[in-house]
């Protein structure tokens, strides 16, 4: 008679500050055809990735449909097996872990799935759902647990009186947030935010983004958040991650990653965001990338982006990039680039132009402008500075915007008054005020 004895997993020697720590990571699918199912190739989701998640942080990774994003985040809590390397949650190998110890581990981490249509079974109430995860790890039973349903249910602003109602009975902002009272419900420190407003209205995505960005500071919660909208990542994100064909490009803090990318992917993901002021829109630099992306099955040598790289192109084709692929480098303090020639991004203007954080006031009130340039003028007492006097502050707007504004103190005419020079004809002054009649019965009006 043997005995199996389970041995406790050694931690791995890491920073304290670090929850999360991806080591080298590759999913690889096989590629099956034939009546034996005979391997005919692997697609290379995920190929080499290395990155930590801190404690209380929240990091943002953004890339095309197909990157590899979503599995990434599966992988981290062992939804998906890895091919190879590494993920240690709090120093702890996941991949050493036995089904038990798992199961335990499990209760630290959680999921938010994609699809608020999907995620939830149609056969099961609100509250069943909800209570599921209390039950599985032991943590309530009775009337504590459905104490707690209603607490979690509160808690992402739901009526407690919900818990008998069925999935279908529901919006899908509702369901999402069903789905983020499931992933509370054994109170985890990491979370693996799978795109979770990707399938909702716009208004109920800044509802759901409050209601995670609300929780994360009231729980001390951290959050992988993988999305396609840069402007929410910004919003949300303390780092940011770019994905391209199965390898992180780029990593760092958003005003760093935003203001001054290191590598021409990113450069071309910022300049695909529409820009509501059509001023800067005219400015920008657009970049379009030209082809398909490679197929993961046979991504290209070296850098895998210098198929469609603009940079690459403008620099004369260099070999490197054909032959080496590139690692992470470091650019300044945190912002690391995968990219032989991030110097050369950084200092580009593609696409970036938008980003520029300026005060732009359109339509404001003549008046007002004289108000705020008087105040100005008083409190400075910069009298021979344009900018600080009445008047040079509407001359140097008139400027600004190629109008021509009225000099202070000079009759201001309304659009479309009555014998205005707006380009609107006012009524001849010399005709006689005569009140118009209503048009006889059975005629028409001229």
């Amino acid at each position: 008679m043997t005995t199996t004895v389970e041995t406790t997993p050694t931690p791995r020697v890491t920073d304290q500050k670090v929850l999360v720590q991806v080591d080298d990571l590759k999913i690889h699918f096989p590629i099956r055809s034939g009546i034996f199912k005979t391997v005919k190739g692997t697609v290379k989701a995920v190929d080499g990735v290395s990155f930590d998640v801190r404690r209380g942080e929240t990091l943002g990774l953004v890339g095309e449909s197909g990157c590899g994003k979503s599995t990434i985040g599966r992988a981290m809590i062992r939804l998906r097996e890895p091919t190879a390397g590494t993920v240690a949650f709090d120093g702890v190998d996941l991949g050493s872990l036995s089904s038990d110890a798992l199961r335990k581990m499990r209760r630290r981490m959680q999921i938010i799935f994609q699809d608020p249509y999907g995620s939830l079974d149609p056969r099961m109430t609100v509250g069943s759902t909800v209570s599921e995860p209390i039950e599985t790890h032991g943590l309530a039973a009775g009337q504590a647990k459905r104490d707690r349903v209603a607490e979690l249910l509160t808690l992402v602003g739901l009526d407690p009186a919900y818990v008998n109602r069925y999935p279908h009975e529901f919006s899908g902002g509702q369901r999402q947030r069903i789905g983020v009272a499931r992933a509370l419900a054994v109170e985890p420190e990491f979370i693996v935010c799978d795109e979770p407003i990707s399938a909702l209205d716009v208004s109920i995505q800044a509802q759901v983004l409050n209601l995670l960005t609300d929780l994360r500071s009231r729980l001390g919660l951290t959050y992988l958040f993988v999305a396609h909208d840069l402007s929410v990542v910004k919003h949300i994100s303390d780092r940011v991650a770019v994905m391209y064909l199965g390898k992180v490009v780029e990593i760092g803090p958003p005003d760093q990653l935003y203001a001054a990318p290191g590598h021409p992917y990113t450069r071309a993901l910022l300049s695909a965001v529409p820009v509501p002021d059509p001023t800067a829109e005219r400015k920008r630099k657009r970049v379009i990338l030209q082809g398909d992306v490679p197929s993961p099955v046979n991504p290209p040598p070296g850098c895998r982006f210098h198929t469609r790289c603009w940079l690459y192109e403008r620099l004369g084709q260099p070999e490197e990039c054909r032959t080496v692929d590139p690692p992470l480098v470091a650019i300044s303090g945190e912002h690391q680039a995968a990219c032989h020639f991030a110097e050369e991004s950084v200092k580009s203007d593609v696409g970036v132009a938008h980003m520029e954080e300026r005060s732009i006031r359109h339509g404001t009130p003549t008046k007002a402008l004289e108000s705020l340039a008087g105040d100005a003028a008083r409190g400075n007492g910069n009298q021979g500075d344009p900018l600080q006097t009445p008047g040079g502050a509407m001359e140097a707007l008139a400027a600004s915007l190629g109008a021509h504004l009225p000099s202070p103190g000079a009759p201001v005419a309304d659009l479309g008054a009555p014998g205005s020079s707006a380009g609107v004809p006012g009524p001849d002054p010399e005709a006689p005020n005569v009140d118009p009649q209503p048009p006889a019965p059975g005629t028409r009006p001229s």
